[in-house]
């Protein structure tokens, strides 16, 4: 009997593990490697599975011996693990590549540096009030592999990091959406600002004149990355700068959009989603639902019933009229800025945390217009200190969630608004931005 050809799975995190279970599907030898501590019930899920796996260690000689390597979003093509693989020529790839093979569902995927995670959720909801069959997956929710392996939907609405895009080869999405590309992670990218662009542009590799290319014709760097690039897909840009067709744009205050035959308008005070970020996450949905022809007072409702999302400019609670808003999710410095443009009011905004060589000077202006204080939170504030000292009189230093809804209580007025919107990673004090945000909220209700 032919022995079963192994695939190797480095990360034994939500996409890991869904992958690990889809490649045993498929009839694959799987071997689950982790640096780190698997959590709990990943693990449980492995040994109920029957998958081998290992954690806080890579053993080269496994690895080595796969057809193939399934490797986390989080970890870097510079770990030494990856650079072994790639000196015996064996293919690294992504999840969503994976699983991309074994399902023929019409694809969504969206990227962009920030609004990822509401846009997807929002193109989601819109689509399953439609009553469409439709999966939610990529960086939120269950694995997408794993969906692939148990479940049949006709759709999937992916939400796509540049780190699953850099592994990605002949995956293509039927629809592809690129809301914006501002300077993130570039730690990753060896600082250089244009690899990451190219980076953004493959989510629209392999697509057909029959695909979609959505994107922002406002976004300066969107714009620029396109020149010398050729498109295969029919494009379908949304402004609110400028009225565009096909495509979406702002006309007093309704947003039009117009694709080929098809034609919707909705005032932007309806939107559940406020703020001039939120105009263009909510185009960007909106062409995906003309695209795949739905009807309009569909739309129309699930674009006014959306709950946003946790951890994104969400509302935790207003104590003595102070009110305090969740924004953990904002963890580079071009989020920050869109949460502190959506603000009405005076803000105490909490920073801080694992710096990613943020250039903080784009958030000054709005820093000296809104700001009353910052409350630093994470182990080295010395950039924010440096950056703003001459912009607000005061700036705290803490280093729990419990210290800094305190700190941030005591120093904010009635009517002012406590933003936990860090610009930065969480690694430095918790566990991801999720645990950063819970924390919060719990320190709120404490108050």
């Amino acid at each position: 009997m032919e022995s079963k050809k192994l695939i190797a799975i480095l990360g034994a995190g939500e996409s890991g593990v869904g992958a690990a279970y889809l490649a045993q599907q498929q009839g694959y030898d799987v071997f689950v490697s982790d640096f780190g501590a698997i959590a709990d019930n990943y693990k449980q899920e492995l040994q109920d599975w029957n998958i081998r796996f290992e954690e806080n260690q890579h053993s080269e000689e496994d690895i080595l011996k796969a057809v193939e390597v399934i490797k986390s979003p989080g970890i870097p093509d510079k770990a030494p693990i990856i650079k072994k693989i790639k000196e015996k020529n064996i293919p690294v790839i992504s999840e969503i590549e994976f699983a991309g093979r074994y399902t023929d569902a019409k694809i969504v995927g969206i990227t962009g540096s920030n609004g990822k995670t509401t846009t997807t959720s929002l193109t989601y909801h819109i689509l399953k009030n439609a009553g469409l069959n439709v999966g939610l997956a990529g960086n939120i929710g269950k694995s997408f592999a794993y969906q692939v392996a148990t479940e049949k939907f006709d759709i999937y609405v992916l939400e796509l990091s540049s780190f699953m895009l850099d592994d990605m080869f002949s995956f293509k999405t039927d629809i592809a959406v690129l809301l914006n590309i501002t300077p993130d992670h570039l730690d990753r990218y060896d600082y250089k600002f244009e690899n990451y662009v190219a980076s953004k542009f493959r989510i629209t590799q392999n697509q057909t004149e029959n695909d979609y290319f959505i994107y922002c014709a406002d976004d300066p760097e969107t714009v620029k990355g396109m020149e010398g690039r050729s498109f295969a897909a029919q494009q379908l840009p949304f402004s609110i700068e400028k009225k565009i067709e096909p495509g979406a744009y702002l006309e007093k205050d309704n947003i039009v959009i117009n694709t080929h035959q098809q034609h919707f308008q909705m005032s932007i005070t309806e939107l559940a989603l406020q703020g001039k970020h939120n105009i263009y996450n909510s185009m960007a949905s909106g062409i995906v639902a003309k695209v795949l022809e739905l009807r309009n007072p569909l739309i129309r409702e699930s674009m006014g019933s959306f709950k946003s999302i946790e951890h994104r400019l969400e509302s935790v609670a207003v104590i003595s009229g102070i009110s305090f808003v969740n924004d953990s999710k904002a963890t580079n410095v071009n989020s920050t800025w869109y949460a502190l443009e959506s603000m009405t009011s005076d803000v105490i905004l909490i920073l801080g945390g694992v710096d990613k060589g943020n250039d903080y000077s784009m958030l000054k202006e709005l820093v000296r217009q809104k700001v009353k204080a910052i409350v630093c939170l994470g182990k080295d504030n010395k950039r924010i200190h440096d950056a703003f000292e001459d912009v607000v009189e005061l700036i705290v230093n803490t280093y729990s969630a419990q210290e800094a809804a305190q700190v941030s209580y005591h120093l904010a007025s009635k009517g002012d608004t406590v933003l936990l919107s860090p610009a930065c990673a969480s690694f430095d004090l918790f566990k991801n931005y999720e645990d950063r945000g819970r924390q919060f909220k719990q320190a709120v209700r404490e108050l």
